[in-house]
């Protein structure tokens, strides 16, 4: 059995190579897998790195493993695990855990066994597509309401998706072209350039006058306009407040007043995967009660990989790039240079 492993690594200044370490012995709860297909996650894993080199950084510094959502079959198992068997296929998420590389050690509730349609490469938006679950969960999305999704990265594309799984009508908001494409051609109702239109007044004629039920904002650093302009299109009440949710998923900041500023308005935070990621005892396996927990982080992987089998979640065509592990590199620079061209950028390691 091989002894070192290839994984890719981001270093201090920004950039993305393809270094050697030990392949990691899985301890108790946890498997050892042999990595089939990962997924970058633009935001979250690269947006430091384009901060970086926005200010003009130079490769160099500390290099640091990274990654945490990808695909592969059980190669051993840890103390303890009697759920996975060698050979099974899995999908598998979690920082530090599920990364880019040949081999990843992963806790057992952060996988989950891949159905027989799926590929490791959908398989492996395993983490992300859970996200974009957990968020309109936690929106309390219904059949028939008026939803509006903002920032349309790998998270805001799933979140549309989903919010149309659970029956709504989806608006969807963003300023570059193909991103708007790749919504509306997998089912969003409407899409709006924030450049060219105002999607304030879309939203009036989307809506027929009812106005917006949810929005769910998608992207992160400084989202107080895109705040603002779903407060705008919320329902409004005789008494004239608004009255609706605002699920805040990516990681952005927000400016805006409350209580009569704002409203009867919900404004909820989607944290990650749902209850369970980063609880060590959890991720282990030490499961929640589910009539207490029931949309866990384990059980959202397997719902997500549930609609990618039976044809509900199109994951397949937000990849617009798939790279040999040992052009990692590439890649990333692909997804941090012309994110107008790039979306879903996927490594294949063996």
């Amino acid at each position: 059995m091989d002894t070192m492993r290839k994984v890719a690594a981001l270093d201090e200044g920004g950039y993305v190579s393809v270094i050697e370490d030990r392949i990691p012995d899985p301890g108790p709860g946890e498997i050892l897998i042999k990595v089939h297909a990962s997924l970058v996650s633009p935001g979250t894993e690269l947006g430091g790195a384009r901060s970086k080199r926005l200010t003009g950084s130079q490769p160099g510094g500390r290099k640091r493993a990274f990654g945490y959502s990808n695909a592969g079959a059980v190669i051993a198992t840890g103390d303890g695990v009697d759920r996975f068997e060698i050979g099974q296929r899995v999908a598998c998420m979690g920082g530090g855990y599920a990364q880019h590389a040949t081999h990843a050690r992963v806790p057992i509730n952060l996988s989950v066994p891949i159905p027989d349609k799926v590929s490791y490469q959908e398989a492996a938006f395993n983490h992300l597509a859970a996200t974009a679950l957990h968020a309109v969960q936690r929106g309390r999305v219904q059949i028939c309401e008026n939803v509006v999704i903002f920032g349309l990265g790998l998270v805001g594309q799933l979140s549309c998706q989903i919010a149309k799984i659970a029956g709504a009508h989806v608006m969807a908001v963003d300023r570059l072209p193909m991103r708007l494409e790749k919504a509306s051609a997998n089912g969003a109702d409407c899409v709006v350039n924030v450049d060219e239109q105002d999607p304030v007044e879309v939203a009036k004629e989307f809506t027929r006058g009812y106005g917006m039920d949810c929005g769910i904002i998608c992207f992160g650093g400084d989202g107080s306009a895109a705040f603002e302009q779903i407060y705008q299109m919320l329902k409004r009440a005789p008494d004239t407040h608004h009255m609706g949710r605002i699920t805040i998923v990516g990681g952005a900041h927000i400016a805006h007043g409350f209580a009569a500023s704002l409203g009867n308005v919900d404004v909820l935070s989607a944290a990650r995967t749902g209850p369970g990621y980063h609880d060590e005892s959890y991720e282990r396996g030490v499961d929640y009660p589910p009539v207490f927990v029931e949309w866990s982080t384990q059980r959202n992987l397997e719902e997500v990989l549930r609609f990618i089998e039976e044809g509900k979640l199109d994951v397949r065509s937000l990849i617009t790039h798939e790279y040999p592990l040992e052009q990692a590199g590439e890649g990333c620079d692909k997804l941090i240079l012309t994110p107008e061209q790039t979306l879903g950028v996927v490594f294949r390691p063996n």
